[in-house]
């Protein structure tokens, strides 16, 4: 039989089962999540439909860079979906799970006869957690769509870049991770209210609907001001200067200057006396008016410093500042891995690997995060045999007539 360690992690989530019908990004990051928080999260993937992600950057199924970052403490089940027995089995999971969360293409659900109301045939109780770009129903509601999609069409692209220039957007998966973060809230909203009411429920949670909540004031600005927000860089309407600035190498540094006393401090550590004593910075309204100038002249007194070495004097001072951190430099943080942001975790091919656990730290009973990504079909026999209780013959059969592929 399967090894059974991972169904007793802790955690505030521990006892809960999640079944996973997910690819990419947005549906993963919920169900890690979940995971990071103690439930047993069951993805449902197989080789003639695999997640994308599994392909993306590695040597083969099992190792690609992206699956392995979005997928620890998950459990991997082969079914091919596209067999009616490969479906049947689906829902005989449901039967046995109490969420289920799914950010496939729009209808699919529902022709597999995996759409809410089927489910509940099948778990009166069932929680179900539809992660769409636009949601399920309205005119677009049938629209497929990737993160830089969210970013765009919920408003946030436009603001990002730097002033006067074509907005550039942000080439990370910002609207998964959002979108995915607040699908694991409301999957736990919902079991709140099963736990108080008995009830399951349906999650309707539209990607673009929850960028646009990032948007915060832009969204009402124009009716207020009567102009249009644009992408105006790192512009702070009451600190200058507030931005990024050069340093030795490759390196930047961040400062944030809030008020005199700073901009004093921040000179004299710069030995920037000039800076200091130039009218067109004397004071907040003069560096806002001048500040593209500012920055220039900023950047020319920094771009000599070591980053880390610059924004520990700065803090010193008194100053806001920090360095920009590369994803290298944050493998090396002494600060995260002295709060344990770092874990380690299981690695089918090196042993060990370190991720970036949860952000949060639960007392006294914080779950356990030491496995990483499994590798696909790893959990077989634990939800087949032990969760479905199929004899080996059983599996075999399946096996050998690609229902488990």
């Amino acid at each position: 039989m399967a090894d059974k360690s991972f169904l007793d992690r802790g955690g505030p989530l521990a006892g809960v089962r999640v079944l996973e019908i997910t690819k990419v990004w947005a549906g993963p990051y919920a169900g890690k999540m979940l995971a990071h928080l103690g439930a047993e999260v069951i993805k449902v993937e197989s080789r003639t439909n695999l997640d994308e992600m599994r392909a993306y950057g590695g040597v083969d199924t099992d190792s690609a860079p992206y699956f392995l970052s979005i997928n620890q403490e998950i459990l991997s089940v082969q079914v091919n979906m596209k067999t009616a027995e490969g479906l049947d089995l689906v829902k005989r999971m449901v039967a046995e799970s109490d969420v289920v969360i799914d950010n496939i293409r729009p209808g699919a659900m529902e022709r597999s006869g995996l759409d809410y109301e089927s489910l509940k045939q099948i778990k009166p109780d069932i929680i179900q957690c539809a992660i769409k770009m636009w949601g399920t129903d309205g005119p677009l509601g049938y629209q497929t769509g990737y993160a830089p999609s969210f970013a765009a069409l919920s408003g946030l692209t436009a603001l990002v870049g730097h002033e006067g220039e074509t907005p550039r957007g942000m080439n990370i998966r910002y609207g998964d991770s959002t979108a995915g973060a607040c699908a694991a809230l409301a999957c736990i909203a919902a079991l709140h209210h099963r736990e108080s009411t008995g009830e399951g429920q349906f999650i309707d949670l539209s990607a673009v609907e929850t960028m646009t909540s990032l948007v915060g004031d832009s969204l009402f600005a124009w009716s207020v001001t009567g102009e249009v927000p644009a992408a105006d860089g790192n512009f702070h309407p009451e600190m200058c200067p507030h931005g990024a600035y050069p340093c030795t190498g490759v390196d930047w540094v961040s400062i944030a200057v809030g008020d005199e006393a700073e901009w004093r401090a921040l000179c004299e550590t710069l030995g920037a006396s000039a800076l200091r004593d130039d009218p067109r910075f004397a004071d907040l309204s003069s560096r806002l008016a001048n500040r593209h100038a500012l920055d220039a002249a900023l950047g020319e007194a920094t771009r000599g410093h070591d980053a880390a070495d610059l924004a520990e004097k700065l803090r010193e001072a008194g100053v806001p500042a920090f360095k920009s951190m590369s994803s290298l430099d944050l493998c090396g943080d002494g600060f995260l891995w002295g709060r344990e942001a770092f874990r380690m975790v299981s690695d089918h091919r090196q042993g060990s690997r370190p991720i970036i656990g949860p952000s949060w730290r639960i007392s006294p009973d914080g779950p356990e995060v030491a496995r990483g990504a499994p590798l696909l079909g790893e959990h077989n026999e634990y939800v087949y045999r032990e969760m479905l209780g199929l004899s080996e013959a059983e599996m075999d059969d399946l096996v050998a007539r690609k229902v488990i592929v």
